[in-house]
């Protein structure tokens, strides 16, 4: 399982970085589609927290960030997630733990993790049609393109 989740976070630090160098580019201001990006980068520091039960993270699930903070989001979420994954070498572990509105949950970690990333490709989607609406252009952050920038096939 190790490797699966190395490739499965190595391609969410892929496509987090093709958004945040994305909404860079074009200079996004717009407060909602900031806002959805910040809840998918805040996520990921809130669950490595509770993983590794640490105190509560500092990003506020569903906080106002500009663009130079989510660069450093993006960049510090994926260098703690890979560390995770390196230091360990099995996840299948139960947690229990509250949420962020105090409700109690035993969950397996290896679900968490998977559940984080789809997470992400989820709240991206939802980044892109709000670019769109917004007449920005959106980046593709497939697995499937991911998987053939790594294969060579298509450049980054």
């Amino acid at each position: 399982m190790k490797e699966f989740f190395l490739k499965w976070y190595e391609y969410n630090a892929w496509a987090n970085r093709r958004v945040i160098g994305s909404l860079e580019r074009q200079m996004v201001t717009d407060e909602k589609i900031l806002s959805v990006f910040g809840h998918l980068m805040a996520a990921n520091f809130i669950w490595l927290n509770r993983i590794k039960d640490l105190p509560k993270s500092k990003y506020e699930l569903w906080g106002n960030y500009d663009l130079a903070e989510l660069r450093k989001m993006v960049e510090e979420a994926d260098e703690l997630w890979m560390s995770f994954i390196h230091e360990h070498e099995s996840f299948d572990r139960i947690m229990k733990y509250h949420n962020y509105v105090g409700d109690y949950f035993e969950n397996n970690v290896q679900q968490i993790m998977i559940h984080l990333v789809n997470h992400g490709t989820y709240h991206r989607g939802q980044v892109a049609m709000l670019l769109r609406q917004k007449w920005f252009e959106p980046v593709n952050t497939d697995f499937i393109t991911w998987d053939r920038v790594i294969s060579g096939q298509l450049k980054n």
